[in-house]
């Protein structure tokens, strides 16, 4: 599979990041050895990045990822990307960027992924309680310890980059993208560009919208995040699988799954290094890979924009909604 530099990192990774979300619970119940068998397919197919957070299960995640790799998340050629800054308190989700958490939380996923040093950590949301300077001096105190070699964010904005870069490189950014979530491109991904941060996208299958695989009569499991989602249930639901069918047929034309047309199409903005894809079998991942070789030319991407001009554009998952 192709690599590509992630940003003003030195990392070199593949296009293609898998990601693990699903190990964490919160997709519904998933066997162990499905999940072994997601990773090393994924291995095999030359995936060579993987994307975690300690709030994924709050180790679980981890953990297994740890378990699935086995001696590989000690080669020189796989990248273990995770994140923190989220904490539970009397059973409700809270955002923490305090140094307090931040340490602890690194601490603790050192010890769930068996690792000396974190590839990439990554802050998984902004908190508005916590001054960006005591953040980024936190992060600039484990990343000269040595625990950290590469500091990120998730779900920030420009403005809120720009005041972490005072205290810190933001070296790269974790966004949600996809054909129905279009907001990023006019803030953060000029700024990330600008800057040379390396963009990892997150949902490029919209969360299973866009699998090709969800009808008007599809209902998640009652433990999978997505049961209170209305982006499976709102008004919007029924037209925008309307516009799935017709991505469908134009990627049917070009001999690729409408999962594969439409991480290539994430893939294709300058701005994105890399699209991270879930999986909860071997043959997911199979399915989606090949989407790290498809090149947009500007025909398909102009008969993909006018597609979606008849969708109905959504939001998505948030610490506290889940």
């Amino acid at each position: 599979m192709e690599r590509t530099r992630l940003g003003r990192t030195d990392l070199e990774v593949s296009r293609l990041c898998f990601g693990t979300w699903q190990f964490g619970g919160d997709w519904g119940e998933m066997e162990a050895e499905d999940s072994k068998a997601a990773v090393r397919k994924a291995l095999d197919l030359g995936v060579t990045f993987f994307d975690t957070a300690q709030g994924y299960g709050w180790g679980d995640s981890e953990k297994t990822l740890a378990n699935a790799l086995a001696d590989d998340i000690r080669r020189d050629d796989v990248v273990v990307a995770t994140k923190g800054g989220l904490r539970m308190e009397g059973g409700e989700l809270k955002r923490d960027a305090s140094p307090g958490c931040i340490r602890q939380g690194v601490e603790e996923s050192l010890g769930y992924l068996g690792v000396e040093a974190i590839d990439l950590w990554q802050l998984h949301w902004p908190d508005s309680e916590t001054p960006p300077e005591e953040t980024g001096g936190a992060l600039k105190e484990l990343t000269d310890e040595g625990k950290i070699r590469h500091v990120g964010v998730s779900n920030f904005s420009a403005e809120e980059m720009d005041a972490l870069e005072g205290e810190i490189a933001v070296e790269t950014l974790q966004p949600p993208y996809h054909l129905f979530r279009r907001d990023v491109e006019r803030d953060p991904l000029p700024w990330c560009e600008g800057h040379d941060v390396g963009v990892l996208v997150y949902g490029p299958l919209a969360h299973g919208l866009l699998s090709g695989k969800i009808d008007k009569d599809w209902r998640p499991a009652t433990d999978d995040w997505r049961a209170g989602s209305d982006l499976f249930s709102g008004e919007g639901f029924e037209p925008n699988l309307e516009v799935v069918e017709r991505l469908r047929g134009l990627a049917g034309e070009h001999g690729w799954s409408v999962p594969q047309l439409a991480v290539a199409w994430t893939l294709s903005h300058p701005a994105v290094h890399v699209a991270i894809v879930g999986a909860r079998n071997p043959e997911q991942i199979e399915g989606t890979a090949p989407a790290g070789e498809i090149r947009l030319d500007d025909d398909v991407k102009a008969e993909i924009e006018s597609i979606m001009e008849g969708a109905v554009g959504v939001a998505g998952p948030t610490p506290e909604g889940v």
